[in-house]
C-alpha cells in the first residue's frame, strides 16, 4: 500500500481538475457596481484617492452604464452629489435631484438594469451627518421622516431598490410602510444592516464630499469590536421588512458576513469599500502586489463568507476577468 492514500494534491495537477472540484464561484451578475452621480452637464471628475472611479453627471453617466451592461453588470447603486447642502439635507427629497434624474435616465435607456439607490442623507446635509442635528446630537426619529420621503422620491423616479444606509433605528420599517402606502409594495429594501463606524470609508467620503464637520458617526454605526451586535441588528431590519442585508465594510468583516449568513435565510450582501479598493490600488501602483490577483483574491473571500450579492469598485475590472 502506497503512503499515503489520501493526496489532496491529485485534485490540483491541472487547472482544469481545479476548476472542477472549485468550491466558490465569482458571477458578474453578483456584483453590484456604486456609482457617483453628480449636477452639471458632460462631467466625468476623477476621485484621486479612488484611481479609476469617477464623479458622473446625468449624461456621462449613461456611457458608464452602456459599459458596464457590455460586461455583464446587471445591478448598480447610486450615490448623490448635489450642487447644494443645508442642515436638514432637503435637496435629497427633491423629485428633480441628482440621483432621481439619473434613475430615470438610465431606466429610459437601459431598463433591463437594476438600478439600487442609497438612501442616506450625509451627502446631502452641510454638516456631514446622516442625519437631523438637534443641540449637537442626531435626532434619530425626525431623520425616519426625511429618509422615507427620499426612498419614495427615488422608486417614484424608477429606481428598482432601495438601501437605506444611515443606520438610524427603525428606518427599515418606516420606509416600508412609506412604500406600501404608495402601491410600492414589489419594491425590495437592502439594508446596510451591520455597517460599522469603519476607517475604511475615507476615500468614499472625499468622492461623496461627505465627511462631519464635527464628531464622528460612532452614535450611530456599529462599534468594530463588537460581532454578536450585528445579529441583533440584522434581525431587526428583516423583522422591519428588509428583503437583503449588508454587512459593511467586508473584509474587515469577514467573520460577520460568516456569522449573518449562517443564522438568517436571506441574501446577504457585503461591500468591499473605498478604502479596501484604495489600499489594493496603491500597493499595486507602488508594485508590493499583483493588484488583479488581490483584487479577485479579495472578492472570492467575501463570496467564501458568505456574501450572495458583493459592492465593489471593483465591479468593471473583476467583469473583464470573470468574462475570459
Amino acid at each position: 500500500m502506497s503512503f499515503p492514500i489520501q493526496r489532496p494534491r491529485r485534485l490540483r495537477n491541472s487547472e482544469v481538475l481545479r476548476k472542477m472540484v472549485r468550491e466558490t464561484h465569482l458571477e458578474a451578475d453578483r456584483l453590484i457596481y456604486p456609482l457617483f452621480v453628480t449636477f452639471g452637464k458632460g462631467v466625468k471628475s476623477e476621485i484621486s484617492s479612488m484611481p479609476g472611479n469617477y464623479r458622473f453627471s446625468a449624461d456621462r453617466l449613461l456611457q458608464e452604464i452602456q459599459e458596464a451592461n457590455t460586461l455583464g453588470i446587471s445591478s448598480v447603486i447610486l450615490f448623490g452629489i448635489p450642487e447644494k447642502k443645508d442642515e436638514s439635507g432637503s435637496e435629497a427629497c427633491n423629485p428633480d435631484g441628482v440621483v432621481q434624474t439619473a434613475v430615470r435616465r438610465i431606466k429610459d435607456k437601459f431598463p433591463e438594469m437594476i438600478v439600487i439607490t442609497d438612501v442616506c442623507i450625509d451627502e446631502y446635509t452641510s454638516h456631514g451627518h446622516c442625519g437631523v442635528v438637534k443641540n449637537g446630537k442626531i435626532d434619530n426619529d425626525e431623520t425616519l421622516a426625511l429618509l422615507a420621503k427620499m426612498a419614495l422620491t427615488h422608486v417614484e423616479a424608477g429606481a428598482d431598490m432601495v438601501a437605506p444606509s444611515d443606520m438610524m433605528d427603525g428606518r427599515v420599517g418606516v420606509i416600508r410602510k412609506s412604500l406600501d402606502r404608495a402601491g410600492k409594495t414589489d419594491i425590495p429594501i437592502m439594508a446596510y444592516s451591520a455597517k460599522y463606524a469603519s476607517c475604511f470609508y475615507g476615500p468614499f467620503r472625499e468622492a461623496a464630499q461627505s465627511s462631519p464637520l464635527f464628531g464622528d458617526r460612532k452614535t450611530y454605526q456599529m462599534d468594530p469590536p463588537n460581532s454578536r451586535e450585528s445579529l441583533r441588528e440584522v434581525a431587526l431590519d428583516i423583522e422591519e421588512g428588509a428583503d437583503i442585508v449588508m454587512v459593511k465594510p467586508a473584509m474587515p468583516y469577514l467573520d460577520i458576513i460568516y456569522r449573518v449568513k449562517s443564522a438568517f435565510n436571506v441574501p446577504v450582501a457585503a461591500y468591499q469599500v473605498s478604502g479596501e479598493y484604495a489600499m489594493i490600488k496603491a500597493a499595486e501602483k507602488n508594485g508590493w502586489i499583483d493588484g488583479k490577483s488581490a483584487m479577485m483574491e479579495s472578492l472570492i473571500s467575501i463570496k467564501r463568507a458568505g456574501a450572495d450579492i458583493i459592492l465593489t469598485y471593483f465591479a468593471r475590472e473583476a467583469a473583464r476577468i470573470l468574462n475570459g
